[in-house]
């Protein structure tokens, strides 16, 4: 786990990395119904049983400008850091073997991992790619100055606290140090959490497509409709 200092020079932290607090089943499908994300865990159920029915926008992130969101709590008790994979491999790792390997498959597919620590806890993380995106066999070509946002994770006992655009805009900052000021993401359209949270960064829907796959026999994207200004 390393600090990520002004410069971008990171230097280690001296804190040891623990796993976040595990909540019960009835919890997250109260969350869950709570948040407005009934529809999409329906769908992640179907998925389960081979049939992928998921329309989704690609989405313009950082291009608009707009403030620091606030969050809920003292904000200096929050460190920005980098994970490694054998970090994120140790938030998983009770998870079962499903939901290890897919953090895993993500991490290899985007290996720049920013985090917020808390108190050497994880609250939030997530992950940022580079190489041109290959989303379920639709080809998304990046440029020199391009990053994809990848999937953004905000563990339970931190919830409701405006971490997720917090961070999404702290890594805004940081790929615009590195010369990448165009950010690309996808958002499922089922997922009103990760809508809420891209709304208030003034994120821009570019595209909506929708994915099928029955049973792994037959995929296609197709595109609904191109958003204008």
């Amino acid at each position: 786990m390393e600090n990520m200092g002004e410069n971008n020079s990171p230097a280690k932290l001296p804190v040891q990395i623990r796993q976040s607090r595990r909540v019960s089943a009835f919890q997250r499908y109260r969350d869950v119904i709570k948040n407005g994300m009934f529809l999409f865990g329906v769908k992640n159920r179907l998925e389960r049983l081979g049939i992928e029915i998921m329309p989704y926008y690609w989405v313009g992130e950082g291009m608009e400008d707009c403030t620091e969101p606030g969050i809920k709590g003292d904000i200096s008790e929050f460190t920005l850091i980098n994970l490694s994979l054998e970090e994120i491999k140790m938030l998983w790792k009770d998870a079962g073997d499903r939901v290890l390997e897919g953090r895993v498959e993500e991490y290899r597919q985007c290996p720049y991992c920013v985090g917020l620590e808390h108190h050497g806890e994880i609250a939030a993380y997530m992950f940022i790619g580079f190489k041109d995106l290959n989303f379920k066999g639709k080809l998304f070509p990046l440029k020199e100055n391009e990053a994809y946002l990848a999937n953004m994770w905000t563990f339970h006992s931190f919830r409701g606290r405006n971490l997720a655009p917090y961070l999404r805009y702290k890594c805004y900052q940081l790929l615009k140090e590195q010369g990448r000021d165009t950010n690309y993401s996808i958002t499922e359209y089922f997922n009103k959490s990760s809508i809420k949270f891209k709304n208030k960064l003034n994120a821009k829907n570019l595209n909506l497509f929708i994915y099928f796959n029955f049973f792994g026999k037959w995929q296609k994207h197709y595109l609904l409709k191109t958003y204008t200004d």
